[in-house]
Order: structure tokens, then sequence, then C-alpha cells
């Protein structure tokens, strides 16, 4: 097992995540998933962003993603805010997939 990069994971094992999930949620389902950012990507899928996500908190919004039948493309830990490039895309050095 290797080591966390230092910048994707806060000082209480907080990181930032990136989950995507096939389909775009109505405004009711998007407003349950609190602490993380929502949006609706042009290709139909839904792209949910978590900053400071512990993770009891990640896999409760994998739990509450089961429980809503919504298919799951990919969950990602992502680098710090400032390793991010222009386009708000992680740089592929501050990324780490966790399952797809």
């Amino acid at each position: 097992m290797t080591a966390e990069p230092a910048a994707a994971t806060g000082p209480t094992g907080e990181a930032r995540y990136e989950v995507r999930i096939h389909g775009h949620l109505e405004d009711r389902r998007a407003a349950s998933f609190e602490g993380f950012t929502v949006e609706r990507e042009t290709d139909g899928s839904t792209r949910l962003v978590g900053e400071g996500i512990d993770q009891a908190a990640l896999h409760g919004i994998l739990r509450q993603i089961r429980d809503l039948g919504l298919p799951l493309i990919s969950v990602a830990r992502l680098g710090s805010a400032s390793a991010e490039g222009a386009d708000g895309q992680a740089v592929a050095s501050g990324e780490e997939e966790v399952g797809s």
C-alpha cells in the first residue's frame, strides 16, 4: 500500500473527492448530497465534488448512491485546489482512482 500524497489529505484524514454517476440528478436529490458540489456534465453524467471529506462521509455518500439505485461511474481522490488546472480538472499527479 502506498502513502497518500500530502496535498490530497488534510491533517484529520480529510480529502477532496470526486464521485461520478450516470445521468443527471434531479434538484431534490442533488440537495441531499450535503458537503458536495453537484455539477451536471454535458456527457449526461453528474459530478459530485466534496472538500474536506473523511472516509466515513465518503462511505455515507456511496451508500446513499447505492440506496437510490444510481449507477456509479467512478470515485477519485483529488489533489488540493491548488493542484487543479485552469479548467478545474485535477492534475494527473494529484489524482488517485479509488474505483470505477
